[in-house]
């Protein structure tokens, strides 16, 4: 369980950070962090670190597949973990 959490924290600051380097690069007409980079980050496990990037730096918010599929991840990663622990 100890493994799973220290996973989950690394795993949710190096996602946050890739999104708010993406961010800095676009404003400054740079090479950028491809979408599928940044939603995969999400997908194995820093949903919450792109979440939490995308409104705090203002980024990829008016992308549909981060607007909702961030937050789907999100619930969908949230539900196994409960699912995970409860049984």
């Amino acid at each position: 369980m100890k493994l799973i959490l220290l996973y989950g924290i690394a795993v949710n600051m190096v996602t946050f950070l890739a999104y708010a380097i993406d961010k800095c690069k676009a404003r400054h007409h740079r090479w950028r962090i491809p979408e599928a980079t940044l939603l995969g980050l999400a997908v194995i496990g820093g949903s919450i670190g792109a979440w939490a990037a995308m409104y705090t730096v203002h980024h990829k918010t008016r992308h549909l597949k981060f607007k909702y599929g961030v937050p789907l991840i999100l619930a969908l990663q949230t539900a196994l973990f409960c699912r995970l622990i409860l049984n």
